[in-house]
């Protein structure tokens, strides 16, 4: 029965997911909810917060990141995101925490995400050289990743 329910959350979810992708925020929302109510994951919980974030409801997305972690500490994702969310609320320093351990964390597919990030969160702050490293490490691990090339390219600018 369980393996049931949570199969059935797995494909909701991914059917939330395609349609988060066509723009359709606030149904896949309703479809991320849903995949909670019957099994939570990490994933679920995570991608209901971005879709928080797409309507710039960015304490409940951080709520939803939090949930996340609770049940999987080591799925990256969540950390990168609260970051990100924290510096777009103007919290750089607080985001800080959260990215780095996103680095850390065993289970993460993206790694170049929380690099770029955190070269942000030190950008926002006006350390540029800490800055460059992160943009640096986030190519080293995903070369060609457009926004660290031009995120680089400005502090570099900048500390020239």
């Amino acid at each position: 029965m369980d393996a049931e329910r949570r199969a059935l959350a797995i494909e909701i979810f991914h059917k939330a997911l395609a349609l988060q992708k066509q723009g359709e925020v606030e149904l896949a929302a309703s479809l991320y909810q849903r995949s909670i109510e019957i099994h939570p994951t990490a994933e679920a919980h995570t991608f209901l917060g971005w879709t928080y974030s797409l309507q710039q409801r960015w304490e409940d997305a951080i709520a939803e990141c939090r949930n996340a972690i609770e049940i999987d500490p080591d799925y990256g994702n969540p950390y990168n995101d609260i970051g990100a969310y924290l510096i777009e609320l103007g919290k750089p320093e607080q985001a800080v925490v959260w990215l780095e351990k996103a680095t850390q964390c065993r289970r993460y597919q993206n790694y170049h995400h929380p690099w770029y990030n955190l070269g942000r969160a030190w950008a926002a702050m006006e350390l540029y050289s800490r800055a460059r490293e992160c943009f640096q490490n986030a190519l080293d691990i995903e070369p060609g990743y457009r926004q660290a090339e031009d995120a680089l390219d400005k502090v570099t600018r900048i500390i020239q």
